[in-house]
């Protein structure tokens, strides 16, 4: 037998070489596993990776997008006709507007000193009134003294824009604003491929878009909708939100295989809440004033506290179409993968099945370097050969 390599044990086995080899092993056990295993594997890269996900394709996931509205419709308010330019704002059209649907007005007022009309700033002596101190929620500033309100209480007098503002008195709602109609005007462009889309058809006739209202079965293409449709979606009643305010969302989603024919691109349209309606400071309002001069040159607002229903329209997706390297990486990684088959195979073999020594006995070999054979003078054997001894490398099992 040959002699191991000399040096040390680490040295040789630094130095060592491992190679496949190929057993067969006849067990309907482990041929099942491994069939399965293999099976699983190209199941879940054919059904998921390539059919599912479309792992054979590049994205582009940065979408530009542009949005256009326009609200139309006429309802009454507080004994007055009110027609877009009336409830709508910002009035060009944006992708963020507001429909007013409530109205707390102050009118006339102008600097100077009066009582602070919250129930907050009630008060019996001038020390419950500290000077200067600006108030948190209030209209103006503290000057330090407690004056008479009403014939009732007394409250902190302010140095602000008087009357105050009082908006806990009831107001109106103008409900019509259900039965007002939104166009929305979506173009999209995936700029990896140069793809562009719009949500209008393409074909429709003139007068189609005027009558045709949007629903997710029966018209889901539709670009428009009816604002009381809009909050239903949402899982909302437009009463309570037209009289509390409100955030809705209108969300385009864009979704396309470039694979396919270009009419085959469509937007989905879908609708939530986006305000918290279950938190304490749900709702939506905000505040405006129009400042005018009266003929005696004195400085009047007229203070407007609005309550409406705010839509965010967002627009998001992604466009994909085939390339050969995404193709090739998911291919090899899918080859690659049935190898796990056989790495279960192995332990089972190697530590669960009956005869398992015997499987490590024919998968792992040894194999030492071969030596040379060494000649030495001797006598010719017969037929030429020369006779001496041979040492032959021996396969140790």
């Amino acid at each position: 037998m040959a002699a191991p390599p000399p040096g040390p044990r680490w040295l040789a086995a630094f130095f060592a070489y491992e190679t496949t080899k190929s057993v067969v092993v006849k067990s309907w056990v482990v041929g099942a596993v491994n069939r399965a295993v293999q099976l699983l594997i190209l199941s879940y890269f054919l059904g998921w990776v390539f059919l599912h996900e479309k792992a054979y394709q590049v994205r582009d996931t940065v979408i530009e997008s542009s949005v256009v509205t326009k609200v139309k419709g006429v309802g009454k308010y507080a004994g007055r006709v009110l027609d877009t330019a009336d409830y709508v704002t910002p009035p060009q059209g944006t992708s963020v507007f507001v429909v007013i649907t409530k109205r707390i007005v102050t009118e006339n007022q102008e600097q100077g000193l009066c009582p602070e009309s919250d129930a907050r700033y009630r008060c019996t002596a001038d020390s419950d009134c500290p000077k200067d101190s600006p108030a948190a929620t209030g209209s103006g500033v503290l000057t330090g003294r407690c004056v008479r309100y009403n014939g009732t209480r007394r409250s902190c007098e302010i140095r602000g824009w008087c009357p105050p503002e009082v908006d806990t008195v009831e107001a109106p709602v103008m409900l019509e604003a259900e039965n007002f109609t939104l166009l929305v005007k979506n173009s999209v462009r995936f700029p990896l491929f140069g793809f562009e889309k719009a949500n209008l058809p393409p074909d429709a006739p003139a007068g189609e878009l005027s009558r045709c209202r949007f629903h997710p079965a029966r018209r889901p293409l539709c670009p428009v909708l009816r604002l009381g449709d809009v909050a239903r979606w949402a899982g909302q009643d437009f009463g309570t939100l037209a009289t509390t305010g409100g955030v809705l969302a209108i969300k385009i989603g864009w979704e396309c295989d470039l694979d396919q024919p270009w009419e085959r691109c469509l937007p989905r349209y879908s609708f939530s809440r986006l305000d918290g309606a279950a938190t304490t400071a749900t709702g939506y309002n905000f505040r405006s004033a129009r400042y005018y001069r009266r003929p005696d040159g004195t400085e009047r607002r007229c203070l407007t506290k609005a309550f409406g229903i705010r839509f965010d329209v967002l627009v998001y997706g992604s466009a994909g179409k085939f390339s050969i390297v995404p193709t090739l990486v998911n291919v090899v990684a899918a080859c690659t993968s049935v190898g796990v088959g056989s790495v279960l195979c192995d332990l089972i073999l190697l530590h669960f099945l009956k005869g398992a020594e015997h499987y490590k006995a024919r998968k792992f070999e040894e194999v030492p370097e071969a030596s040379p054979p060494r000649r030495s003078a001797g006598p010719t054997a017969p037929g030429g050969g020369e006779m001496g001894s041979t040492d032959a490398a021996t396969v140790s099992l």
